[in-house]
This record gives structure tokens, C-alpha cells and sequence, in this order.
């Protein structure tokens, strides 16, 4: 996929914490994403993005190429009354070179290392990448888990 997606369509994260505004290319074992920063962003203090909101940028662009599994069926469709739970289970090599400032925007970059699926989870280790143009700002590995859960609606 080339098109810009919105991510909203893939994840359960709403503002303010939404750090991700669009996927820029996701297949299987590969998302790309940009996100904007915001002067209100609730990770920014004194005008720079803290390292907590780094990683739950990289977290998040990592848990769309498993969240799109729930989000959409096998023909493109969109699957109803599905909410995925989620959490990062492991965070390793971490390296931060450098934190980005408000109204820059950066790009994160996620490749697939290794996926367990489950019935209903999915256990996934992710190489990943944040830049600020050719600077690189994070690296790191993320395990996460991802778990559906079925919506019931109360009338």
C-alpha cells in the first residue's frame, strides 16, 4: 500500500493519545508513519517531544501491521464491534540519539522480526526506526501483544 491511511482505522487510540496522524506504507512485514507534533501534544515539555512519547509513537506504528489483522477481514472489509487490547511487552536496545521538538514531524519506521498468532492474540517482535528528516531520533526492538476483544452493545 502508497497511499497515506489514516491510522484511526487501524489502532484504538484516540486523542490526546494519538501519536501517529497517517500510515504512509504497511504491508505484512513493513508500516511506515509520520506524525506531527503538537505544542499540546501531553508528551511535549518545554517545546520537546520526551522520550515516553517516542516510544509510544514507535508502539503504536508497530501495532498497525497486527491491528489491521482485526480491524479489516480477508476481502477488505471492516469488521464490526472489534476492539484489540494492547501492550508492549518488552523494549529492547533502546537507543535514543535525539528528541524532536514541537511541529516537527517525524517518521517511524517498523519491520516485522518475528509474529506468534493466536486465535485471538498475536505476540510480535518489531525492529524499529523514528527520524527527523535524515537524523535518526530512536531505535529499538518492541514485543508487543495484541488481543481482540468483542464489543457487546448496551441498549
Amino acid at each position: 500500500m502508497r497511499t497515506a491511511v489514516d491510522i484511526q482505522n487501524y489502532l484504538p487510540h484516540r486523542p490526546p493519545l494519538l501519536m501517529v496522524d497517517l500510515i504512509l506504507n504497511v504491508d505484512a512485514s513493513f508500516v511506515e508513519t509520520v506524525f506531527l507534533i503538537r505544542e499540546d501534544n501531553i508528551f511535549v515539555s518545554n517545546g520537546v517531544f520526551i522520550e515516553a512519547g517516542l516510544i509510544e509513537n514507535t508502539a503504536q506504528t508497530c501495532s498497525a501491521i497486527v491491528g489491521k489483522k482485526y480491524f479489516f477481514d480477508e476481502n477488505g472489509s471492516e469488521n464490526e464491534n472489534i476492539n484489540v487490547i494492547g501492550f508492549i511487552s518488552a523494549i529492547k536496545n533502546l537507543k535514543i540519539h535525539q528528541l524532536p521538538k514541537a511541529y516537527d514531524t517525524i517518521i517511524t519506521r517498523a519491520n516485522l522480526v518475528s509474529k506468534f498468532e493466536g486465535d485471538d492474540y498475536t505476540l510480535c517482535t518489531m525492529s524499529c526506526e523514528s527520524l527527523l528528516g535524515d537524523k535518526k531520533l530512536l531505535e529499538c526492538e518492541i514485543n508487543l501483544f495484541i488481543q481482540k476483544t468483542i464489543s457487546t452493545v448496551v441498549s
